[in-house]
């Protein structure tokens, strides 16, 4: 298939060469004779480099195509788009695990703090104790 629309673009690409080339030669019966000359070498040496071109234009198709063989298709390709996100994943589990552990450690040592305290944790919650404490603080200062 790829033989068939490569064989149709160059037919195609071969009949618009064919009308510039007419169309250009049909405008240089006007010109002067040396200015004539001179676009005809230019043409010669044109064509010359357009066959060079064609034969260079073939090569690297099938270099592409023996390189993705060689590579192993898109296995490679997928395998190399799959990392980063599975090292996003790994990197994120990580982080909330350690989050998780600190705060489950801070929690640890307040509750610590206040079982082996002289008060019962009662007091804490009692709103006298509370303006005791900021009454406390303000007779300190």
């Amino acid at each position: 298939m790829n033989t068939t629309l490569s064989t149709t673009a160059a037919a195609t690409e071969e009949l618009f060469g064919r009308r510039v080339a007419a169309r250009l030669s049909a405008g240089t019966q006007q010109l002067p004779h040396d200015i004539g000359e001179r676009l005809r070498a230019a043409r010669e040496q044109a064509l010359a480099r357009r066959k060079v071109v064609r034969v260079l234009q073939a090569a690297p198709a099938v270099v592409q195509s023996g390189g993705a063989a060689a590579l192993g298709g898109g296995w490679w390709t997928r395998i190399g788009s799959v990392i980063p996100l599975v090292a996003l994943v790994a990197g994120l589990v990580v982080i909330t695990t350690l989050q998780e552990d600190n705060r489950a450690n801070e929690l640890a040592e307040v509750d610590a703090a206040l079982l082996t305290d002289d008060l019962p944790p009662s007091a804490y919650t009692d709103p006298g104790f509370a303006q005791f404490l900021k009454s406390e603080s303000a007779t300190q200062r």
